[in-house]
């Protein structure tokens, strides 16, 4: 069969009318997750910290809003010959799900080093996996053999209108519920989650603050943010597997306009601060979550006195294979 080539989807910049539409559609759905509060993080952050629980999420993450989104907003006949996707986990399971909630097939594209307990779930959702190497471009050449052989539509983990759009409904559910908020945090890896957060929050309260979080071993989102070019990704080795991937094109693009800093962490922080959580929220954070944890605990981010919103983008963690 002859090969096609998978075109990027590089629609227009999501607005806030797309994210409360995406907020409407999938409400039935998706999970309204809780917020959650520690002193015991207040204190040692300095500041008052609102966690927005995602990894209470359907998939355990907050992949699924993106998906959700993307998954039901297709037409009948976009939709007939099923969705396929290349992820790590979280966004493979979260586009599973949906998948599966519409009644159409799913394939996905997953690295050969993915963590075991994302690729059963996908599986225990009912999408067809292929395996391929552990880079970018074994990803996208995978996708499109699959795509050729089975006429599905790509969902793309980030660089999608309807993906950003689903992802911004929870800073839309975070400042429902806490809206005197100085600022939010997310970590960033694609920058899907960041980009949507930023739309939502600048529109709500234009003068809450939005910070990206990132790892120093994966650190493209950050120095891209600075010299303002997008840098892609080269050998990212950090704990944080859900932000190895390289910044996308449309998120970028948003990031440079709404996101008022990115900041980076070490991994030794990025292990101890998921410990801490685990230890004294009794909650277990996937390590890509820790990162702004992190981020506040190292005085990345000046928090003294406000009130910090930080999401919890999933806690899908492989217990055969922790860090301590």
């Amino acid at each position: 069969m002859q090969k096609v080539k998978i075109m990027k989807n590089t629609p227009l910049t999501p607005t806030f009318d797309d994210i409360k539409k995406a907020h409407a559609l999938i409400k039935k759905y998706a999970n309204r997750t809780p917020v959650f509060t520690s002193r015991s993080v207040d204190e040692r952050a300095g500041g008052k910290i609102f966690f927005k629980c995602e990894n209470f999420q359907r998939v355990g993450a907050f992949k699924f809003r993106g998906a959700c989104n993307a998954v039901f907003s297709l037409s009948d006949e976009e939709a007939q010959k099923g969705v396929a996707t290349h992820s790590s986990g979280n966004h493979a399971q979260a586009v599973a799900l949906a998948a599966k909630m519409r009644g159409i097939p799913a394939f996905v594209v997953m690295p050969e080093n993915a963590p075991k307990i994302k690729v059963k779930a996908v599986k225990g959702y009912g999408a067809k996996i292929t395996f391929c190497e552990s880079t970018q471009q074994a990803r996208e050449s995978t996708l499109e053999e699959v795509v050729s052989q089975t006429g599905a539509t790509f969902i793309h983990p980030y660089d999608d209108t309807r993906v950003i759009a689903g992802q911004g409904t929870a800073a839309i559910e975070l400042l429902e519920d806490h809206p005197d908020l100085d600022m939010i945090l997310t970590p960033v890896g694609g920058g899907g989650l960041l980009s949507g957060s930023s739309i939502s929050a600048k529109a709500i309260k234009p003068d809450l603050s939005v910070i990206g979080t990132e790892p120093e071993m994966a650190d493209d989102a950050f120095r891209s943010y600075k010299s303002g070019k997008r840098i892609p990704v080269q050998n990212p080795d950090t704990i944080a597997d859900g932000l190895r991937t390289s910044l996308g094109e449309l998120p970028f693009s948003i990031i440079t306009q709404n996101v008022d800093d990115i900041v980076t962490v070490s991994e030794e922080s990025i292990k101890e601060s998921m410990r801490f959580i685990w230890e004294r929220m009794n909650m277990i954070i996937e390590a890509s979550c820790a990162v702004p944890v992190s981020a506040v605990f190292d005085e990345k981010v000046d928090i003294k006195g406000k009130k910090v919103g930080i999401i919890i983008t999933g806690g899908n963690v492989d217990l055969d294979n922790l860090p301590w």
